[in-house]
This record gives structure tokens, sequence and C-alpha cells, in this order.
């Protein structure tokens, strides 16, 4: 199944999706230090403030993961 992880922090469940066969085709991660460490530990590339971005360039998929955002 595909999944997006929106929120996406250091990517826990990236990690328990992924391990169970699931492939990720969008993330969003709003602080640029995690977006990095994101991309270091699973290869892809986080959209930054979910609030920007378009919609229409969400792949399909099957499954909607979302951390907690906190207010900084």
């Amino acid at each position: 199944m595909k999944f997006i992880d929106l929120f996406a922090g250091l990517g826990g469940f990236h990690l328990a999706l992924s391990k169970l066969g699931h492939e990720c085709v969008f993330a969003s991660e709003l602080l640029p230090e995690l977006q990095s460490l994101y991309k270091k530990n699973h290869g892809i590339e986080c959209a930054g403030d979910i609030n920007q971005v378009d919609i229409s360039s969400i792949k399909s998929h099957d499954i909607l993961c979302a951390g907690f955002p906190i207010k900084i």
C-alpha cells in the first residue's frame, strides 16, 4: 500500500510502515532540521509547510499518517 506522512517529524510512521512493505509517496515536515534528518533516514525530500503544498501534487495513497504538530 502507499502512504503519505504529514507532520512527519523523525519519521516514526514511515519506519513502521516501510518495515511492513508499504511505500511512502509524499512527506511533509515544517522544521528544516527534521526535513534533513527525514531525508537522511528515509531518502525522501519532505515538502515544507503543508499549508503551502498544492494538494494536486500529492500522489494517490491508501494511508494518511499525521503526527500531532506542536506550536513553536
